[in-house]
């Protein structure tokens, strides 16, 4: 792949950083935008905008299309068996809370338990987390091993007779470690254990074919995906979504409102309440076709070669120490430089041009676990280059000179 021009396409990188060119390695909080999806929210906005699902005129019409297509875009590019199984949401945290409330309040009982792992966000956490104080339900957690993975020997001796959900993360946003995931779906399964998967790290990095998988849920954030923020994808099961309640209730979820009684649209619009973010799904539409442009297998390819690139150039500084030695990694190598607090490291980074995250990266519990309160974090998206580890490796080494290390 050529990226000189695939960085091109992005009009982010035309700007200075403190007069020195972007290099930006912070794709696993959200990546940047290229021209095409910024163009399609524009031109949506200045001549196609009507919101959907509501009247018949030529725009209404018109933006209800739309916004079907990429619904069917979606369900094409991740290999689902209909596009009915395409519910867009708010965020992935949004898809999350949805399954765990409507889950919750349907199935679980006091004394039920959830599995989840130690490298959770605190997304596909804090949702559960409500349904002890309303419902009595219990969390354990899959411990890590000393590599920052997860094993499927780690689910599979934490599953007891009472786990009705098992929820983890398809690639740790901490560690890159890749779950595997269709494993751990197989044996959940093979327990009668619906299985829901956060995909915010995967789906960006990944090929996606959820037959294969044979997940119940998958969770996608689309400003991950190159596309707008403010918008998430939940894949679920048809099954699921005919069983289960509504998240929401207002316009357009339903079927006829009476004094006496509610009854609900078919799925998936009962879990599309409101009025939704008509632009933002018409224009992921424009991320879906740029990532199909580019393959999925090209860009894996691409970012496996940088982010080995990387890791080998930080393990050659004495001072820098990688988090975790996953096996299969993707896409993020988050990092300490002893003496030096990584809200420090990220801030000096910046006076280079380098962006970075530092903190806890919303993964408390995995940072607890390990004994340290925060890490810095270079993450990796198609647009980064070998050139670009060379900078922060760079910028590295002159924050270790600003500390005298």
């Amino acid at each position: 792949m050529n990226i000189n021009n695939i960085k091109k396409q992005f009009p982010i990188f035309n700007n200075k950083v403190h007069n020195n060119d972007l290099v930006y390695l912070d794709s696993a909080n959200s990546s940047q935008k290229p021209q095409m999806v910024v163009d399609r929210i524009y031109d949506f906005y200045t001549k196609e905008f009507s919101n959907v699902g509501r009247s018949v005129h030529y725009l209404a019409v018109a933006a209800t299309n739309l916004y079907e297509n990429t619904r069917t875009m979606m369900q094409k590019y991740i290999n689902a068996k209909d596009p009915n199984e395409i519910v867009f949401t708010k965020g992935a945290t949004e898809a999350i809370n949805l399954v765990a409330n409507t889950f919750g309040q349907k199935f679980l009982e006091e004394g039920d338990e959830i599995l989840l792992t130690e490298l959770e966000h605190h997304s596909n956490y804090v949702p559960w987390h409500y349904l002890r104080k309303s419902k009595g339900v219990k969390i354990n957690f899959a411990e890590i091993n000393n590599d920052g993975e997860i094993t499927i020997e780690s689910i599979e001796k934490s599953i007891t007779p009472k786990t009705k959900m098992i929820a983890i993360t398809h690639l740790s946003n901490v560690t890159g470690a890749i779950l595997p995931i269709k494993e751990i779906t197989s044996l959940a399964h093979s327990k009668n254990i619906p299985i829901l998967i956060d995909g915010c790290q995967g789906a960006p990095h990944l090929k996606l074919d959820m037959q294969d998988i044979d997940c119940d849920f998958y969770a996608i954030s689309c400003h991950k995906m190159y596309g707008p923020n403010g918008l998430g994808i939940l894949y679920a099961k048809k099954k699921w979504l005919e069983e289960l309640p509504p998240y929401q209730g207002g316009g357009g979820m339903i079927s006829e409102v009476l004094k006496d009684k509610v009854s609900f649209a078919d799925t998936p619009t009962k879990f599309e309440a409101g009025t939704m973010q008509t632009a933002d799904v018409v224009a992921f539409s424009e991320a879906i076709n740029f990532i199909e442009e580019l393959g999925i297998k090209n860009i894996q390819n691409h970012e496996k070669e940088i982010l080995q690139y990387g890791i080998e150039k930080l393990k050659k500084n004495n001072s820098v120490n990688i988090i975790g030695e996953p096996q299969e990694r993707g896409s993020v190598m988050s990092f300490t430089i002893k003496g030096i607090h990584p809200h420090d490291i990220a801030t000096i980074l910046d006076e280079d041009g380098v962006a970075i995250r530092a903190g806890h990266h919303c993964c408390q519990i995995f940072h607890d676990k390990i004994g340290i309160a925060a890490t810095a974090r270079a993450s990796i998206g198609v647009y980064n280059s070998k050139e670009d580890i060379d900078i922060l490796c760079n910028a590295i080494n002159n924050c270790k000179k600003v500390f005298n290390i």
